[in-house]
């Protein structure tokens, strides 16, 4: 049987006071207030201060050379790790920098003056096809900027690309291979450039960000507003869901896992003097680069080795936090796992090089340990490895991960956790839910996990992997390999639950240690099915962008209205009584898009007023279409979390199998 919890009546009353009190401070205080986050950032940290003395003091065996010492004391240094993260993640937030009013202003400043400075906008490309490049190519030509050029960098000598540019106005340039990786292809761009345009600014954009009509508007005025500004960095922003999102059926009610990085955790850091490039949407200047060698090589990582190297010489990276550029996320969880390991792979060669931050000279303290921050972030990702495995080795091994009950987790380990979801959830302004999070973490963690360790007997020498993107996602995936381990994960922690009863060394009443352990297995095992749901792919449509504007329609000589629901380069679906009036099955008609003009279209499929048609754009309203579309999409996807949203995908996803 289970303890009673009127034994713990009076640890449970201050536990609800403590929730209590900190739901009470998230209506009274203002996270864009600098004392309010230091004191709400305070208390969530001496929560936590208290639960790491007591797990130092009260929860660790006498220590020896065995299983039942050793494997607690590996569990609480990742722990502490984590603990130590998240306490410089509260020091750090304690600041953040908003530098839209000086954007305003060096923008009147910029337009004051006669000319506007030349810039050259560098489109880095490897393998991405057609339909991903030209969404960067013409929103980059869109680009409303008197006095910029438009640069392909394609690092696999694409015959039908050199001709593609040359058909739509921008300049393509190859190099006879692949050294250096991007970095070294934007090297090459920039020894080349410099000998015809030679622009003083330069705009690095991925090959599937469109940058938005005002981008260099916005950033270029900055950028040159202070001569300690060698970069200005700007956030990304998605218009598709990423892995995770999608296969939750969470795209409108959960962020991506970038959007608290982005969003709030930058701008804290350029508060601090420590924002760094991000590889995308930047600019910078061509003389800093000059100084400094051209964009770092020594690393896969070359954005934030590129913001620490200008930092050496004295130079800043500004956060201009602002949707000024939108960019595919990663389409599947093969990708998204690749791209998290290649950044933690960067970040790790970055911190081991000789000039780097943490041994090279030229930092200050604070650059030090932002940096240091920065490692830490992927150091205690084992620690979700231990959490999500250590009910199972307590049940089937005999060995706890801490000695404790649950009546002292209620009194140091609850406070704890209390205070960090209400206070991320705060200071993230609804960017961040519980569970939700630790899915998204756990669906990484082995793959990282894996990557710091050969990083300890290889950390240099491999070759760069992009993330793979575009193509035809529109048939279900399964990735056997990894929903393996987490199926396992997820039934053998149920496995843990039924054991404790069933064993037979099982006692007639669960002792606290036992009880604390269930708990435990129980979130491991939802963690874990969450995760285990994310390996099944769902099919991905086209991208279909949302939008509810009135529209024509021009038929059998009649103008009828209707309402456009959403609309991508090659269809349209739209609503009204006029789609009753219209034939299907493939007649033609045309619609009256705003900015396009009449199109022709085709009607495909009719649900009560609801009808979807393919459209038909000549060749010039497709480019203005894809520019509309791809560098305009802020707001495609959910940038606030909504807990009720979320758990209603996940249980379509999980129980109904939508």
């Amino acid at each position: 049987m289970f303890p009673s919890a009127s034994d713990d009546l009076s640890i449970l009353t201050i536990d609800i006071g403590i929730l209590i009190g900190l739901l009470v401070m998230t209506r009274l205080l203002d996270p864009l207030r600098a004392w309010d986050r230091v004191l709400f950032g305070a208390t969530a940290s001496v929560f936590l201060i208290l639960y790491a003395l007591w797990r130092w003091n009260d929860t660790l065996p006498p220590f020896a050379l065995s299983a039942q010492s050793l494997w607690p004391r590996l569990f609480i240094a990742f722990e502490l790790l984590a603990i130590l993260y998240t306490l410089m993640s509260i020091v750090i937030l304690f600041r953040s920098t908003d530098r839209t009013a000086q954007a305003d202003a060096a923008q009147r400043d910029l337009s004051a003056k006669a000319g506007y400075p030349a810039v050259d906008i560098f489109i880095c490309t490897y393998d991405e096809p057609l339909e991903i490049l030209e969404r960067s190519i013409l929103s980059a030509l869109a680009l409303d900027y008197p006095n910029a050029t438009v640069w392909v960098l394609d690092d696999t000598r694409r015959d039908w690309l050199r001709d593609y540019c040359a058909r739509v106005g921008a300049k393509h340039l190859v190099r006879p291979d692949n050294k250096g990786a991007k970095a070294g292809n934007l090297n090459n761009g920039l020894a080349a450039t410099a000998r015809e345009t030679n622009a003083p600014v330069i705009l690095v954009l991925d090959a599937d960000f469109a940058p938005r009509r005002d981008f260099l508007r916005r950033t270029v005025g900055l950028l040159l507003s202070d001569p300690e500004v060698a970069i200005v960095q700007t956030p990304q922003f998605y218009y598709n869901a990423d892995p995770i999102q999608h296969n939750l059926l969470a795209e409108k009610s959960w962020v991506d896992d970038q959007r608290f990085f982005f969003d709030i955790f930058q701008p804290a850091k350029d508060g601090w003097g420590c924002a760094f490039c991000v590889g995308t949407s930047f600019v910078v200047r061509r003389d800093r680069l000059d100084e400094v060698g051209g964009f770092p090589q020594e690393a896969i990582s070359e954005d934030i080795n590129l913001t620490y190297t200008m930092l050496a010489h004295g130079y800043r990276t500004w956060w201009l936090n602002e949707p000024l550029s939108f960019g595919l996320s990663a389409e599947g969880i093969p990708e998204y796992i690749t791209q998290r390991a290649r950044w933690c792979l960067g970040t790790l060669q970055v911190a081991l090089l000789r000039n780097g931050p943490l041994f090279g000279g030229g930092f200050s303290f604070t650059q030090r340990w932002h940096y240091f921050h920065g490692v830490l972030n992927w150091l205690c990702k084992p620690f979700m490895v231990l959490l999500l495995v250590a009910p199972t080795i307590y049940w089937f091994g005999g060995l706890p991960a801490f000695e404790a009950d649950y009546h002292t987790f209620l009194r140091y380990g609850v406070p704890a956790l209390l205070g960090q979801v209400v206070y991320m959830g705060w200071i993230s302004r609804a960017r961040t839910l519980p569970l939700f999070m630790e899915a998204t973490h756990a669906v990484t963690c082995f793959a990282v996990t894996a990557t710091l360790l050969s990083a300890i007997a290889k950390p240099f020498g491999r070759p760069f992997k992009i993330t793979d993107k575009g193509g035809d996602r529109s048939m279900p995936r399964a990735h056997w390999r990894l929903a393996a381990i987490f199926g396992l994960i997820t039934l053998s922690s149920a496995a843990s639950i039924v054991w404790a009863f069933v064993s037979p060394d099982a006692a007639s009443e669960i002792s606290s240690l036992d009880f604390f352990n269930l708990l435990w297995a129980g979130i491991a095992m939802l963690i874990a099915f969450v995760a285990f749901l994310v390996c099944f792919e769902l099919p991905r449509p086209g991208d279909m962008f949302e939008t509810d504007e009135p529209a024509w329609l021009s038929g059998e000589g009649k103008i009828l209205s209707c309402r456009l629901l959403a609309v991508s380069p090659s269809s349209v679906r739209f609503s009204g009584p006029a789609g009753n009036a219209l034939e299907l099955a493939g007649w033609r008609y045309q619609i009256h898009l705003e900015g396009l003009g009449w199109t022709d279209i085709s009607m495909v499929s009719r649900s009560c007023q609801t009808v979807l048609a393919r459209l038909e754009p000549t060749p010039e309203q497709y480019r203005q279409l894809v520019v509309r579309l791809f560098s305009t999409s802020h707001g495609n996807i959910a940038n606030e979390a909504s807990l009720r949203g979320a758990l209603a995908g996940l249980l379509r996803r999980g129980f109904l199998g939508a």
